[in-house]
């Protein structure tokens, strides 16, 4: 499959697979502020991104995890999704986004060019806090007569619906969200996958290649690199260096 992956910086990526280039998760707004993210949880974005929305060219689809956290969708982020083709999210999210935006339920899928798209299952936080946190996807994205997929877990848990996709998808390249995100207010509650998490879940699906992101720029990360590696055996995972493409 070797698709050629930019990381531009938390969940944001640029995804050239299929004749198709594809934004992930667009976050764009410079470091420095506090975003709200309910319940009277917080967090600051202490990076900003390698790369500037005037520099990535085009652009055919923008794939977005869910629309209601600002480091998967800040202000910035959302002032481009109006230039992009179709945006693919939750949905949720596309009744409240709505425009050029589809919105999928888990398992159901789309097409853009020759390009499947798959939503999987994501839970971001633990069970039942969906009506808390919201809706969330992540996804599979299979060119044209390929029998495998690229993965997008998406901002989740380690849950059921993840373990699914090990029965159900034969996955070459994995892109998976870090960090270990928690919030003081709530405690010890995660709201997406350390290392360990992560480590469990790859060795289910047990894919060609593993690529961390959404694991540093934001306070709440309450793990990093140093933590994700120590959770995987030696050479497991391929880290991207913030703006450059790589191919995979």
């Amino acid at each position: 499959m070797n698709p050629r992956i930019t990381h531009i910086g938390g969940p944001t990526t640029l995804i050239e697979l299929g004749g198709m280039r594809l934004l992930t998760d667009p976050t764009f707004d410079e470091p420095g502020r506090r975003y709200a993210f309910g319940l009277g949880t917080s967090s600051v974005k202490v990076a900003g991104p390698a790369l500037r929305p005037d520099e990535l060219g085009r652009i055919d689809a923008v794939l977005l995890t869910h629309d209601h956290h600002a480091d998967n969708l800040d202000d910035a982020g959302r002032a481009l999704l109006p230039s992009a083709p179709v945006v693919v999210t939750t949905a949720s999210g596309a009744g409240r986004l709505g425009g050029n935006a589809v919105g999928l339920v888990p398992w159901g899928s789309t097409t853009v060019g020759d390009l499947e798209i798959i939503a999987t299952p994501a839970r971001h936080g633990p069970p039942l806090s969906r009506a808390l946190v919201g809706d969330a996807i992540g996804f599979a994205l299979r060119p044209a007569g390929a029998s495998s997929v690229l993965w997008i877990t998406g901002d989740t848990v380690f849950f059921g619906g993840v373990r699914e996709v090990a029965s159900r998808l034969t996955v070459d390249t994995a892109i998976i969200h870090l960090g270990k995100v928690q919030f003081g207010l709530t405690g010890p509650i995660k709201y997406t996958m350390n290392g360990r998490d992560a480590a469990r879940l790859i060795s289910l699906v047990r894919p060609r290649r593993v690529v961390p992101v959404h694991y540093e720029g934001w306070s709440h990360f309450q793990e990093g690199r140093a933590e994700a590696e120590a959770a995987f055996p030696p050479s497991t995972l391929t880290w991207l260096t913030p703006g450059v493409p790589q191919t995979v």
